[in-house]
């Protein structure tokens, strides 16, 4: 085997590693997601993660370090997600533009990511404990938010509301359908793993949301 032969088979040989290891930790994180979604942090263990990614216990701690840092690592990707996908276009003279785009996008990302919503869910309801560090960032976040629909109210672009309990209706409602999915899907007919038709629910949250607003939905 020449030398350029030897060096092209010893990549192949990391890239299938690199390939396996991802492969791996993929079914970790699923695994993690499923657990953690279902009983919280405290009723989770790190036996059930491994048995449900297909490892064993000591399989499962080569490649995380403890449950607590897995918990942690799904819990601040649900809300850096949050903090990458919903930002107010700020220099926007068009509520009804933003707000109808917020609506769907926070809908989608609970329904493509229902487990990871209900981590934070189950969090919130045990005191939030583990999100000291990210309190400041959302109220930053929500806060300017809140600025911007003062300002649309103030130049007569929407009717006067609570900028706030506006952001927080549309969390609850489009989170509801991801938190209570068991509920959803009894409620609409579907079977359990039947999937949910986002588009009539986009239509309805999004017109509650404007006619609230004193905006003209489409």
């Amino acid at each position: 085997m020449t030398e350029s032969e030897a060096e092209a088979a010893s990549g192949a040989l990391l890239s299938r590693a690199k390939q396996g290891r991802e492969r791996i930790l993929s079914a970790i994180r699923e695994a993690a997601i499923a657990e953690f979604s279902r009983h919280g942090f405290k009723g989770a263990s790190t036996k059930a993660i491994a048995e449900r990614a297909g490892l064993t216990k000591p399989q499962l701690h080569y490649y995380i370090a403890s449950k607590e840092e897995l918990y942690e690592e799904l819990l601040y990707s649900v809300l850096n997600g949050w903090s990458g996908a919903f930002q107010f276009d700020s220099q926007s003279d068009d509520p009804k533009k933003v707000l109808s785009t917020y609506v769907r996008k926070k809908l989608d990302y609970a329904l493509d990511n229902p487990g990871l919503s209900r981590i934070f869910t189950t969090e919130v309801l045990g005191g939030g404990r583990n999100l000291g560090k990210y309190w400041p960032v959302a109220v930053k976040s929500t806060q300017q938010k809140v600025d911007l629909i003062h300002r649309w109210i103030a130049e007569g672009r929407m009717r006067a509301v609570n900028p706030t309990l506006l952001l927080m209706q549309i969390w609850g409602m489009t989170q509801h359908y991801a938190d209570y999915g068991v509920q959803v899907h009894i409620m609409l007919g579907l079977a359990p793993d039947e999937p949910i038709d986002r588009e009539p629910i986009v239509r309805e949250l999004t017109s509650f949301v404007l006619l609230g607003c004193g905006l003209a939905p489409d």
